[in-house]
């Protein structure tokens, strides 16, 4: 008897075209070594309900850049399922305002009041963090348990898109995770940089213009541009 149990509930665009990946035996490990996390009474971000966030803002046919972070916000209230992203009233971590020096910058727009990123991913940016969980106050937490490896599938699944998707890849851990992209599918296009990190920013993060470069791809395709501004 086939077994449709799905451990996680995700958005029904993202759901069928990983419907075969659902049903591996990994992802069920996963779910219970997350679901047990939250049991221990260690926090667990983000909440349950927003672990998917990414997915739902930006179904698969409408992906027209992918933004790759690490690992969830670790701090209370930060994580909201959206990479580098934190809600509306959060203050913005050290990585994020330097991704706002860079667009200021880049596109010369002011500085945003708020560090949420939802606005990017309705017009089609994947915010894909390649872990989708984390314990509070111990960044990394969950590497290693499952994640890395289905989040690995969702880039296999959006390489067999034959638009091309651009990748965004800051950082040495996003380099790494956007490397198959190139073994996949060579139509698609990666722009890499440091990472917005204070610690990485300035061996080439800054001065990348990587928001003007999106646009002029997207004007390439015949896309829309994104609207950097956020509302």
């Amino acid at each position: 008897m086939e077994n449709n149990f799905c451990p996680f509930e995700i958005e029904q665009s993202w759901g069928k075209v990983l419907a075969e990946e659902l049903q591996k035996p990994y992802l069920l490990q996963l779910a219970a070594f997350v679901e047990n996390e939250r049991r221990l009474g260690v926090p667990i971000y983000p909440s349950k309900e927003l672990v998917f966030n990414a997915f739902k803002l930006t179904p698969y046919s409408q992906v027209k850049v992918v933004i790759m972070g690490q690992d969830p916000y670790h701090g209370p209230g930060q994580a909201h399922g959206l990479c580098f992203s934190v809600p509306k009233g959060v203050p913005s971590p050290p990585s994020l305002v330097n991704i706002f020096k860079e667009l200021a910058s880049d596109v010369r727009i002011e500085m945003p009041k708020h560090g949420c990123l939802l606005s990017w991913a309705e017009q089609g940016i994947l915010l894909l963090n390649a872990t989708l969980t984390v314990q509070q106050g111990n960044p990394m937490s969950h590497h290693g348990k499952g994640w890395e490896r289905f989040t690995d599938a969702i880039i296999a699944k959006l390489c067999e898109r034959e638009e091309p998707i651009i990748f965004v890849l800051w950082g040495k851990s996003a380099k790494e995770k956007g490397a198959q992209v190139k073994q996949l599918n060579t139509k698609h296009i990666l722009l890499a940089a440091a990472h917005p990190s204070p610690l990485s920013a300035h061996q080439g993060f800054f001065g990348c213009k990587h928001f003007s470069k999106i646009n002029d791809l997207l004007i390439q395709q015949n896309k829309a541009e994104i609207t950097w501004n956020l509302l």
